[in-house]
């Protein structure tokens, strides 16, 4: 079963936030993901009012995942950037 647009972004945000082990501590500088039905929802920990602004089916999440493990995206990173 497909999941539309309007279901991703009418889901409840109930659930708990999750951020990249890479991220340092306490940091409000970080993309938390929150998995919700059909897909996942994309936060801001800068911008908390803006929870879930961005939501993303399975297969769109899947697709993203796979394009960055291929290093799809390497040449969008600054030279020299460091974690």
């Amino acid at each position: 079963m497909s999941t539309s647009e309007n279901d991703l972004y009418t889901a409840p945000l109930d659930g708990q936030w999750e951020k990249s082990s890479y991220s340092f501590g306490s940091s409000d500088q970080c993309v938390l993901l929150m998995p919700i039905v059909g897909g996942v929802a994309f936060g801001d920990s800068k911008r908390r009012d803006l929870d879930g602004a961005l939501r993303f089916t399975d297969q769109e999440m899947l697709a993203h995942i796979l394009a960055v493990k291929a290093g799809q995206y390497d040449h969008l990173i600054s030279e020299g950037s460091q974690l």
